[in-house]
């Protein structure tokens, strides 16, 4: 059976925010694009997003970076979503209508995890996450694929390190990386990549087992 995919990857638009944590989502897409050399982006209005199309193993995936502002990520899934299914209509494809529950990955950063960590989820809560709370209501359902990027820091004896309070944590996912963090960012963001390609030829059992053996 051929897959064929809607992948949405969060953060926030403008040159200020492109390399805060709360941009690992749109890095990684970036990545992606590149390793597989497909066209760069281009604004489509009515998807409020930056968007890249192209072909993956036996499948096609659209590709989008919202250009709404995290807190309203949702926003450009609107109109693809019909009937309780999302639909494809790329420039150079026919339409492809795709299962929500399936066939729908959002890539985001995650205060729960540490830098350098990645987690594939599947039909769970936003976990406070106003980007994936805004993807949640637009589609109507958890039940989508989550490519988790930890943004955290972490104690020499391996516990998370979460900022405390509202005010720490704006800062923190709205702040850049220190230098120490920028190997294992790129390192990160590469492997995120890897997941994706994989999700999407093969599955997301096997993505995880990928990334559990990293």
């Amino acid at each position: 059976m051929i897959n064929n995919y809607i992948v949405v990857g969060l953060g926030n638009p403008g040159e200020e925010y492109v390399e805060t944590r709360h941009n690992m989502g749109r890095m990684v897409l970036d990545v992606f694009v590149k390793k597989n050399n497909w066209a760069g982006w281009t604004e489509d209005k009515k998807l409020k997003s930056l968007v890249s199309e192209g072909k993956i193993g036996k499948g096609k995936a659209l590709l989008l970076k919202p250009e709404t502002f995290m807190n309203k990520s949702g926003e450009s899934l609107t109109g693809l979503v019909k009937g309780g299914k999302l639909k494809i209509v790329p420039v150079k494809i026919n339409e492809i209508k795709v299962k929500a529950l399936e066939n729908l990955v959002v890539i985001h950063d995650d205060l729960d995890l540490p830098l350098g960590k990645i987690k594939i989820s599947f039909n769970k809560s936003s976990g406070g996450h106003r980007g994936v709370e805004s993807v949640i209501k637009a589609v109507k359902t958890e039940g989508f694929v989550r490519l988790r990027l930890g943004i955290s820091g972490e104690t020499a004896s391996g516990k998370i390190k979460k900022p405390q309070g509202e005010e720490k944590v704006i800062d923190t996912i709205l702040g850049e990386f220190k230098k120490s963090e920028v190997d294992e960012l790129k390192k990160t963001v590469k492997k995120a990549a890897q997941a994706l390609e994989l999700i999407i030829t093969e599955g997301r059992e096997k993505a995880t087992s990928m990334l559990g053996t990293l």
